[in-house]
């Protein structure tokens, strides 16, 4: 097998130089460091394939937090832990932290050669894999969004028909399936991509700071407005307004956007002045606006001046062709952000993951994702890392929701008592809740929650 550049960190001048020379007898370029620091600035300078770092060292960082370093600037690298006091803790951390391996000092260095051919093999093959995945991906993506369901590519011919004109957008889909990624694939499709996309979650906000947010407003207009402040309609301008969970919008700012989707004119809040504009509106919802506009809680009007061009998202449990590929395109965008050693999901796994309803859709095949990544100490998913997702279920079927509390203070609790049981980790929280983690960090500010 073609050699490699590896680095050998220990302390031990004679462990170090013997087992350098070895591997450079096996046609390999080595560096070697006796500190960590050393090791360190080694990995700035060339990119090794493979690091032997001594876990036990007299001063400085140990072999586990240099690998973390090495690891957080040279996240490919593969990283073996060298040890003489061999628990199977020490073996657990090191790998739950991404060792690929560790080795028992006194080693034998025949098998330090086997190990490194085994390393390099699979390297080769996790590259292989990840061209097959960017290959496969190139013919299934559109914009940020990924799908070989035939019903995600009618919409995405929709998507390029419709891209260049005003026309008004309504989007429905339940939560989680991905409709502002629709919205942004829109935007950016067409001739307004090099304009502003500004979103507004509708629900986010109570009526009066929607409005002051949607419109602006002049100072003096209300306490607290001490300077004029131009609105979202003003910062989309020439470009996308995405307003996100249209359907909870109270029935006056309803009125208030017909009349800027009829006349593309407006008024700050407290203002003379008329202000016009070129913005092309996008909505969209997760409740049937048709059944909200047959009980009055919103207006016919509008609802069909939003649906011009209308775009319903399938939920995921429509579309489980699409599952692997999501699936393992999750893995490698959080492989980078959470700094692990994960590659891809067994078949076992995967075959789990289809057989669930996936009530959060996409968003909450994510948070899985993340949170199975998070305390998984192999390359590869497998079944026992998702096993949470049973007792989810177990304690979901066993539940009762008290009957005397109103929603907000059952959410408030459901909040502090996930936040409890994680110490805090509002990542973790937001995985276990099935939310993004902005949402919660929202939430947290809304109910007045400390971490």
């Amino acid at each position: 097998m073609k050699g490699c550049r590896i680095l050998v960190l220990d302390d031990h001048d004679v462990a170090r130089e013997s087992l350098a020379s070895w591997l450079k007898e096996d046609g390999h370029t080595v560096d070697t460091a006796a500190s960590g620091e050393e090791a360190i600035g080694l990995t700035r300078v060339h990119d090794h394939q493979i690091c032997f770092l001594d876990l036990k060292l007299p001063s400085g960082p140990d072999g586990i937090q240099t690998m973390l370093e090495i690891r957080r600037q040279r996240p490919e690298t593969s990283c073996v832990i060298m040890t003489a006091y061999g628990t199977v803790h020490t073996a657990v951390t090191a790998m739950k932290e991404g060792a690929e391996d560790y080795i028992l000092k006194p080693f034998n260095l025949k098998e330090i050669s086997l190990l490194v051919e085994r390393i390099l093999r699979h390297r080769a093959m996790r590259e292989e894999n990840i061209y097959l995945r960017r290959r496969l991906k190139g013919e299934y993506r559109f914009q940020d969004i990924i799908s070989k369901s035939q019903r995600m590519h009618e919409i995405f011919e929709l998507i390029r028909q419709v891209a260049d004109h005003r026309s008004t957008v309504l989007i429905q889909g339940e939560s989680g399936v991905g409709k502002e990624l629709v919205a942004r694939a829109l935007h950016y499709s067409g001739e307004r991509a090099d304009r502003p996309f500004v979103p507004v979650n509708c629900t986010a906000l109570p009526e009066t700071l929607l409005e002051s947010e949607l419109f602006g407003h002049e100072k003096g207009a209300f306490t607290g407005a001490v300077s004029r402040r131009a609105g979202k309609f003003e910062l989309a301008e020439g470009g996308t307004i995405f307003l996100d969970e249209i359907g909870e919008m109270s029935s006056k700012l309803q009125m208030d956007l017909l009349r800027v989707l009829e006349q593309r004119r407006f008024f700050r809040v407290g203002g003379a002045e008329e202000i016009s504009i070129d913005v092309r509106f996008i909505a969209a919802t997760n409740r049937d606006l048709y059944e909200a506009v047959e009980s009055g809680s919103f207006r016919d009007d509008l609802y069909y001046r939003l649906k011009v061009i209308q775009i319903t998202i399938p939920p995921l449990r429509e579309r489980l062709e699409d599952l692997p590929l999501l699936a393992a395109q999750f893995v490698e965008d959080l492989s980078i952000e959470l700094g692990k050693n994960v590659t891809g999901i067994s078949e076992g796994a995967l075959a789990m993951l289809l057989e669930r309803e996936w009530r959060g859709n996409v968003r909450e095949l994510r948070n899985c994702v993340e949170r199975a990544m998070v305390t998984c100490p192999r390359p590869v998913l497998g079944e026992e890392d998702f096993a949470f997702l049973l007792t989810d279920d177990r304690e979901r079927d066993s539940w009762k929701p008290p009957l005397t509390l109103p929603l907000a203070e059952i959410e408030k609790r459901v909040i502090e008592a996930v936040l409890a049981r994680v110490g805090g980790n509002v990542r973790e929280a937001s995985a276990m809740l099935g939310i993004d983690r902005s949402t919660l960090y929202d939430k947290l500010k809304k109910y007045g929650t400390r971490r």
